[in-house]
């Protein structure tokens, strides 16, 4: 199972970034995945899951009407669109997913949001 993400980076408050995670290893249109952030002196926390055929996807209340979590599986790719970003969104994103009765995770990518 490999799961590496990109697209971090630095972004003004009010910004927007999208994350991607390329998943490999693994049949990835059969798992659901999932983003996960975690902020400095914070635990690490959910912010977004799609299923493994889409459809209804939950988030985090910190991020609802500001982030969607698409997937293609054609590209075995899951993004983290991040729109109207404030501060506090500052932590390092890791893509995620439940397999083989273990949780994977990617290396993780950093988003900073600051002026």
């Amino acid at each position: 199972v490999q799961l590496v993400e990109s697209g971090g980076g630095l972004v003004q408050p009010g910004g927007s970034l999208r994350l991607s995670c390329a998943a490999s290893g693994f049949t990835f249109s059969s798992y659901a995945m999932s983003w996960y952030r975690q902020a400095p002196g914070k635990e690490r926390e959910l912010v977004a899951r799609i299923p493994s055929a889409g459809g209804y996807t939950n988030y985090a209340d910190s991020v609802k009407g500001r982030f969607t979590i698409p997937r293609d599986n054609a590209k075995n790719t899951v993004y983290l669109q991040m729109n109207s970003l404030k501060p506090e969104d500052t932590a390092v994103y890791y893509c995620s997913t439940w397999i083989y009765r273990a949780r994977s995770w990617g290396q993780g990518t950093q988003v900073t949001v600051s002026s």
